[in-house]
């Protein structure tokens, strides 16, 4: 039976520690992190997160080995990639993730360095005065020339594709036109939280447009509902409300009385009465009594004072009247009239 070394036994009981007592477990690939960099981010994150560099086969014992406690933990192993380190956070995934991108820096490619995105070089002025370097634009595709005693590029040209290899002499020339086309970061390939695991493609939703996603699908949901008259806990009531609204307007306008519809009706009646009232005295003032025409009056008088008061925008304050004394009022005006 093989020994196996103490140091390694430890290591993988922290490890499991660390496991069990964190609610979120993150896989990173720390590879081409420059050390100044890394340890940078380690700063950065050190009151929020914990990164643990480790060996694979141990980092696959401690994943294992918490599986019963942490279910589908040990699934994490699929994604490591490079040069992988754990973390350890209670934060949200989705957070842990925005923070780590932010934290990213720009940084020269190198010969053998895979292109994320498509590198461009773009068109313009250059600080390179003419000589060898026009020869070497040249040979890589770039369209340059001669202006004013600086070498210009023509166009804009893609270098390097989305995925391509870069070469040593591109890497060279982009470093010399100091563009820095490489992302330098802790990459968070997958995390765990209770018994899922979310991979990178998942992480790189905006939580903030996520939420408003949402909002909008219920919405639309609830729009849908109300539209097609299905009931459920949220279109009820709107809907109660909306039979409500139509059932008084339908009582209104076909004149029916209830306790609901009463006052309406009466106001209406009143001003109708005077509208008829109005007309009326515009051909034959003497067709009216004297409590009618005083009514008339009464309301030209606060019409002219209401216009005349309403750009200065003062509120006057009016005795209510009560129910009753509005129902005899239109009643004894609808009697004036009709004898």
């Amino acid at each position: 039976m093989a020994h196996v070394a103490n140091w390694k036994k430890d290591e993988v009981k922290d490890l499991k520690g660390l496991i069990e007592t964190h609610k979120v477990v993150g896989i990173a690939n720390l590879a081409d992190i420059p050390a100044p960099q890394l340890q940078k981010m380690r700063r950065t994150l050190k009151d929020s997160a914990t990164v643990k560099m480790s060996r694979k086969t141990l980092m696959n014992l401690a994943l294992n080995d918490s599986k019963k406690l942490k279910l589908n933990i040990e699934f994490l192993e699929d994604h490591m990639e490079g040069q992988p380190a754990l973390i350890f956070t209670d934060m949200n995934p989705f957070k842990l993730f925005k923070i780590l991108e932010k934290s990213k820096t720009q940084a020269p490619a190198k010969a053998g360095n895979i292109a994320s995105l498509d590198i461009v070089v773009p068109k313009g002025d250059t600080a390179f005065k003419p000589g060898p370097m026009l020869g070497e634009l040249q040979k890589i595709g770039i369209q340059a020339k001669i202006d004013k005693g600086k070498i210009v590029i023509n166009k804009d040209k893609t270098v390097v594709a989305a995925g391509e290899e870069i070469s040593k002499s591109i890497a060279s020339i982009l470093s010399r036109l100091e563009i820095y086309p490489m992302e330098v970061g802790i990459d968070l390939k997958a995390a765990y939280e209770d018994q899922t695991i979310y991979t990178s493609d998942l992480l790189t939703l905006d939580p903030e447009k996520t939420f408003s996603d949402v909002q909008k699908a219920f919405t639309q949901a609830l729009n849908l509902s109300v539209n097609a008259m299905i009931f459920n806990r949220e279109s009820l009531p709107i809907l109660l409300q909306n039979a409500t609204i139509k059932s008084l307007n339908l009582a209104i306008n076909a004149e029916i009385l209830t306790n609901k519809t009463r006052d309406i009706l009466l106001s209406l009646a009143y001003s109708q009465m005077l509208a008829l009232a109005s007309e009326i005295a515009i051909h034959n003032v003497d067709a009216l009594d004297d409590e009618l025409r005083q009514k008339l009056s009464s309301r030209s008088v606060q019409t002219e004072t209401h216009v005349e008061e309403e750009p200065e925008e003062e509120e006057e304050e009016e005795e209510e009247e009560s129910e009753e004394e509005k129902e005899e009022e239109a009643a004894a005006g609808l009697g004036a009239l009709f004898g």
